[in-house]
């Protein structure tokens, strides 16, 4: 890589390296336990979690999806979305924040220059963070752009305003999408710090409050042409770079679930009272609760069991990448995204239904878990998931390559 971006990579102490996915999730987990404690402060009073990042950097986890043949585990993508969910029971926020260092991670993988796979997926197995100014308001679709990079001597230069930024607060290394004079997409590295990129912390979502997914102005920015990445090839030919990104929103919808199952069962068991009819001195005995709370744990298991044959497939698909190969990922990452979203606003509405009234104390925030699920399960529609899958069962149309499949 050029030798100025050398002198710009983040002075930190080396992230931990992790032998295998055993100790990946049991790292994930120690984590969430730590993150957990504090989750609900940060929600209420909007404390954005860099201390925690810092942690999730020295961790190793971040340089987990990097390929064995530079240094990484190259874990199976059902471990990417159960490390995913641990973190995000713990706190939804932090679990969603990687999802887009992961996203760029394969998208690298998949179209990136022998130099800039070295480069920077040594970068990520040292902890650095990766984070996207990709989503734009104002344009046609979410998947229009009007950020434009143009050429400008043996480099680029960037211009554009990008939202829902997600981590670039946190970020290291900001990857900005844009449109070539071909029209063409690319994606494009910059360290942090870098002149004309002004990061504007003004996400006011009122779920996944901290995750930093804010404004990031982009006024004649420099950009080496070696760090350049031309992301629109990822899409002209069968790849996983939209099942890699959707089975990391599964991942994210699943822990969120299972923090308000969590949340339920201890609420149930110590503070409900039981109806008034039921006949029961205790709620946790009510059997129409006990029956809820039976139809709630069926179909996490079945939201987790889908998502995590979902993500055999897509290792399948990366080590064969036809076109058969990756429509079965697609298909399959999409019914885990269906299920995930699916269960993720069942089990934050049952957290409510059944422990009652009580449930509703401002002081006990336990309406961030719903909070976070609503926001969270608004990317990528599964209205057009569902009919992608039954267009394809039906009338043998491909599923549109795309980042949000």
């Amino acid at each position: 890589m050029n030798a100025q971006l050398h002198h710009l990579v983040p002075d930190r102490s080396a992230a931990i390296s992790l032998e295998n996915e055993q100790q990946a999730i049991a790292v994930a987990q120690e984590l969430a336990k730590r993150f957990q404690t504090s989750a609900s402060r940060r929600d209420r009073e909007r404390l954005l979690p860099f201390a925690e990042l810092d942690a999730l950097s020295q961790s190793g986890l971040l340089g987990i999806t990097v390929p064995e043949q530079y240094g990484g585990l190259d874990v199976s993508n059902s471990v990417l979305a159960e490390i995913t969910a641990i973190l995000s029971e713990a706190d939804g926020s932090i679990g969603q924040i990687p999802q887009n260092h992961f996203y760029i991670l394969e998208a690298l993988r998949t179209d990136g220059t022998e130099e800039q796979k070295r480069f920077y997926f040594s970068r990520a197995l040292a902890g650095d963070r990766f984070g996207n100014a990709l989503s734009e308001r104002g344009t046609k679709t979410v998947g229009h752009y009007n950020t434009r990079i143009t050429r400008d001597g043996i480099g680029y230069r960037i211009n554009g305003q990008k939202y829902y930024s997600t981590g670039v607060l946190f970020a290291d290394w900001i990857t900005i999408f844009a449109l070539n004079e071909e029209e063409r997409l690319v994606m494009a590295f910059v360290p942090k710090g870098t002149g004309g990129v002004e990061v504007i912390d003004d996400w006011d979502g009122f779920g996944q409050r901290v995750t930093g997914s804010g404004t990031t102005v982009l006024d004649n920015v420099y950009v080496h042409a070696d760090s350049v990445v031309h992301h629109q090839k990822g899409f002209e030919r069968p790849t996983t770079i939209g099942s890699v990104g959707q089975i990391i929103h599964a991942g994210i919808d699943l822990g969120i679930a299972r923090a308000a199952f969590r949340e339920t069962l201890e609420f149930v068991r110590t503070r409900s009272r039981p109806w008034t009819n039921s006949g029961v001195d205790h709620a946790s005995d009510d059997p129409l609760t006990i029956a809820r709370i039976g139809q709630i744990a069926i179909r996490l298991e079945a939201a987790a069991a889908t998502t995590e044959r979902a993500g055999r497939k897509v290792d399948a698909a990366q080590i064969d990448m036809t076109e058969e190969k990756v429509v079965a990922a697609t298909l399959a990452v999409a019914a885990a995204k269906v299920l995930t979203t699916e269960i993720a606003l069942e089990a934050t509405n049952t957290l409510f239904e059944l422990a009652g009234t009580a449930s509703v104390k401002l002081d006990l925030n336990l309406d961030r878990h719903w909070r976070n699920a609503r926001t969270h399960t608004l990317h990528d529609p599964v209205r057009w998931k569902n009919h992608v899958v039954g267009n394809y069962h039906l009338n043998g149309v491909i599923p549109p390559k795309s980042g949000a499949l």
